[in-house]
């Protein structure tokens, strides 16, 4: 029998990955055969063609993206059980939650997500949890503080009873047999606890109907004649486990940084880079974890999993941030608005898991701070003493921070003391000019430059050598609530779209991180496939609009009926489909859950990512800077199965006037083609039955838009967006007879 202190505290277990390398590999070549016939008849066709060509020449090399980011798939299979065996000691762990408006991301899930956190299954006094409250809402307080009365209840209730779902809200709405028990003393304080937590719900949703908790005084006086954008910072230690006690309540702390309107504030990428300094001066844990406020502990042993993975012999010196996937509680059913990435995260995810490791997502990760502080791979051990003054030379002003920063790079750490010592020096770390001069943002903590800060980060932290790390245990360790609308998921695409590109056409572009850094070279192809998003929109939308107008000017952009190339175009559309269904399947997903994904691929291409695209565009031209859209969080779930919550829903946003626009296109086309209104073909050759086909398909794609056309309230496109978007077709159709005409 193997000695437990031997055993390893996780496995790397390569995955069969035959059949659907099968599938990539045959589609690759189908469309690289395709490029060849378009290139060799390239002179004899017109524009069309030569559309055509450059559009399938971007879908090929997307594919190739595809295929070397998910090739090698991996699973890390983690033993918590080992881990007390192997180490005597857990280092502590920094718990950040970030917030940023109170009316789109409402306290109640905050206050959850909270509480799931002060409950996982880990010393208490090694845990603090910071709360980053960007909106600086007095309610936003309010319900923290009452929340840290009931956590007095709920912490000990969960760890006595060894309660799984660890978010009040989750667990009440289940049968309390099914949960944690049947005697008579488990029933008796379950029912006490869940009293006490509706009266902890009713408490916020007054405060939230009221606008304001209380009068403002006392504790809550900072909070008066402060506005959202312009303030000074507050911060304030709701609870401090001054005794250390082992089965106590961990630290919770509130932070509403500094904002001044001539001071940019970086969103959340500056958020968590207060958190950090101030974390660091507070508590100063080697590891720090961060959750959205509505992704919410699923499994306690959370923590354990991921020091499973970040504390094994070697870890130290390569591995720097340890990624649980996104997964969502309640999702619609078969995934109408396809923000659920259950296949992503299966095979791109693990793919990833494979290379250099999954991106960082921004939430449900575990950082090593050293390695949030900059240090490299080659630099942990030894500790080289003058790199790290020179790291430190670019901290800022506090001496107190450069203190515990040294330590903490050193690899030492302190044990916590009055945290309200520190509240001065944490003041100064959270103003809005602190970072003038530093290199915060640039190369030290969470970048700049981005929308999508946490994919930035992760990029800067494989470009300096270390590896991250796919942690996917059973239950899964976080739970987060998706867009449940078309407007919110939109806004969601949007930003990322934004994002992204933001990095791509900046210093920071993966080229230049594997030419000039060492990001390896397959992990250069993963992060230009999801770089690359924004660019999509481009080729997508040509290539959507080629068969309507090759109909209206009676001219193809497809082979002929007798041409034996038509077969290889016919095999690749088959062949992908079954390809991604069969993924789906295998997955557990239904065939409907499929088709939405295919058809919102589609929709949130030429919709969502065209508008970041353009502000992309905007902002490279110095015409405007993007935005930062906080997305609507929702804990309701009661629509969850009702058949009307799966129905696409639409606003006045210009974001649905692309798809709208290519849906009539569309239909005028076919109604052209129905009619027979089509001009002669001026060689011979008109469109044919491969041009009916895609724009039929196309329509088919669109059919939220086409009910949208006719249906009312939110599942009713705009009158405003339908009128322009008409005028917008009969510009194109304009535009295409002219072009017949000369």
């Amino acid at each position: 029998m193997a000695n437990p202190i031997s055993l390893p505290l996780y496995e790397k277990i390569p995955r069969k990955n035959t059949l659907q390398r099968a599938f990539d590999s045959l589609i690759f070549l189908l469309l690289l055969s395709l490029l060849i016939y378009r290139l060799f008849f390239l002179n004899n066709h017109g524009l069309t063609w030569l559309l055509a060509f450059l559009c399938e020449s971007w879908f090929t090399f997307t594919w190739v993206l595809i295929i070397s980011s998910k090739w090698n798939p991996v699973e890390n299979k983690t033993y918590p059980d080992r881990l007390l065996q192997r180490v005597p000691e857990l280092p502590s762990v920094d718990m950040f939650v970030t917030t940023a408006d109170p009316v789109l991301e409402p306290p109640i899930i905050t206050v959850n997500t909270v509480l799931s956190l002060l409950a996982i299954d880990y010393p208490s006094h090694k845990l603090a949890c910071y709360v980053s409250d960007d909106g600086c809402s007095p309610i936003t307080y309010y319900s923290l503080v009452e929340a840290s009365k009931f956590a007095k209840l709920w912490v000990p209730f969960c760890k006595k009873y060894n309660i799984h779902v660890r978010a009040p809200f989750r667990y009440f709405s289940t049968n309390p047999q099914t949960l944690g028990g049947s005697s008579s003393d488990f029933q008796q304080e379950w029912k006490r606890t869940k009293d006490e937590y509706e009266r902890l719900s009713c408490k916020i949703e007054d405060a939230v109907h009221k606008s304001v908790p209380c009068d403002l005084s006392g504790d809550f006086a900072e909070f008066s004649n402060v506005e959202r954008k312009n303030h000074p910072a507050i911060i304030k230690v709701i609870w401090e486990n001054k005794t250390s006690l082992l089965d106590g309540l961990p630290h919770l702390i509130y932070i509403s940084r500094e904002k001044q309107p001539k001071h940019p504030h970086h969103y959340k990428a500056g958020a968590m880079n207060v958190l950090a300094r101030v974390s660091g001066l507070m508590t100063n844990a080697p590891y720090m974890l961060n959750v959205d406020c509505d992704m919410f502990v699923n499994n306690p042993k959370a923590a354990l999993h991921a020091m499973c993975l970040l504390l094994s012999p070697n870890s130290e010196k390569e591995i720097a941030y340890a990624q649980f996937p996104q997964v969502f509680y309640d999702g619609l059913k078969d995934d109408p608005y396809a923000n659920q990435f259950v296949v992503f995260y299966e095979y791109l995810g693990r793919g990833m898991a494979g290379l250099q490791g999954p991106f960082y997502g921004g939430t449900g990760c575990f950082h090593r701070r050293k390695v949030i502080y900059s240090l490299s791979p080659n630099n942990v051990d030894p500790v080289n003493e003058k790199l790290i003054e020179s790291i430190l030379l670019n901290f800022g002003s506090s001496t107190e921070l450069i203190n515990s920063a040294a330590k903490a790079l050193k690899g030492k750490t302190d044990t916590m003391a009055n945290l309200r010592n520190s509240i001065h020096a944490a003041n100064q770390v959270s103003s809005s000019c602190y970072e003038y001069g530093t290199s915060w943002g640039t190369t030290v903590g969470w970048r700049y430059g981005s929308t999508t800060e946490d994919i930035h980060t992760g990029l800067m932290i494989h470009k300096r050598g270390w590896r991250s790390i796919f942690c996917t245990p059973d239950p899964p360790a976080f739970l987060g609530c998706a867009p449940s609308g078309g407007p919110a998921a939109a806004t969601q695409m949007k930003r990322w779209a934004t994002g992204l590109l933001e990095i791509l056409f900046s210093k920071s572009c993966p080229l230049f991180a594997t030419l000039f850094g060492k990001l390896q070279f397959r992990q250069c192809l993963a992060y230009l496939w999801i770089l690359t998003w924004g660019m999509r929109p481009v080729f997508e939308l040509c290539y959507a609009a080629l068969p309507a107008y090759c109909i209206i000017t009676n001219s193809h952009f497809l082979p002929k009926a007798q041409e034996p190339t038509l077969y290889v175009l016919v095999a690749i559309f088959v062949v992908y489909n079954i390809s991604t269904l069969s993924e789906y399947l295998r997955t557990g997903e239904s065939i409907q859950a499929w088709w939405n994904n295919q058809r919102m691929s589609r929709i949130n291409t030429m919709n969502a990512w065209l508008f970041g695209f353009l502000s992309v565009i905007l902002k490279l031209l110095g015409i405007s800077e993007t935005v930062f859209e906080v997305t609507q969080k929702d804990q309701s779930s009661d629509d969850a199965n009702d058949v009307e919550a799966g129905r696409f829903t639409f606003d006045g946003s210009p974001i649905f006037l692309p798809g709208t626009t290519i849906l009539l296109l569309h239909l005028t086309a076919l109604v052209v083609t129905l009619l027979k209104w089509q001009p002669p073909p001026r060689d011979g050759h008109g469109s044919g039955l491969g041009e009916i086909f895609c724009s039929v398909y196309l329509v088919i794609w669109f059919w939220p838009f086409l009910k949208g056309l006719v249906g009312k309230g939110r599942h009713g496109i705009p009158l405003s967006t339908i009128w322009r978007s008409a005028a917008l077709a009969l510009f194109f159709v304009y535009l295409c007879r002219r072009t017949t005409m000369d």
